[in-house]
């Protein structure tokens, strides 16, 4: 978790996480009937799930998510290719911040059974606000 309000303690923070932490960096929403059903906001992106990109200029267009990369926190998505300057074609990275989620890819059985579980139990009860009076 990030402590520091310092852009440059942040950016430092996230340029050396480990790979474990740097997972909860490669999250992205949901749509809003998947979000109904979840019952979650964001999930973290998995190959094979199908997004639709929101921002930038490959903004609107759809497709599977074909690689996911810790080491640059970016997806690729199998329809977004460019040329090089030989004519070789090249996968766009993409930050997952920048697609939402529109169908999950459920053969992962983990986590499908995550989701699942997660869908099953109850949201937590809410807390009251520091230093108000309870009734107890």
């Amino acid at each position: 978790m990030i402590q520091s309000s310092k852009p440059r303690k942040q950016r430092r923070y996230r340029f050396n996480a480990p790979l474990h932490q740097r997972q909860h960096f490669l999250n992205a929403h949901l749509d809003k009937q998947l979000r109904a059903r979840i019952g979650r906001r964001a999930i973290r992106v998995s190959k094979g799930d199908t997004v639709k990109v929101m921002a930038g200029k490959q903004r609107g267009k759809t497709g599977k998510v074909s690689s996911v990369s810790l080491r640059r926190g970016r997806i690729t998505i199998s329809s977004l290719t460019r040329k090089n300057a030989k004519g070789k074609e090249l996968p766009i990275f993409i930050k997952p911040s920048n697609v939402y989620i529109t169908d999950l890819n459920l053969e992962d059985k983990v986590r499908a059974a995550r989701l699942k579980a997660e869908a099953r139990s109850p949201a937590p009860a809410a807390r009251p606000a520091e230093g108000t009076k309870t009734n107890n």
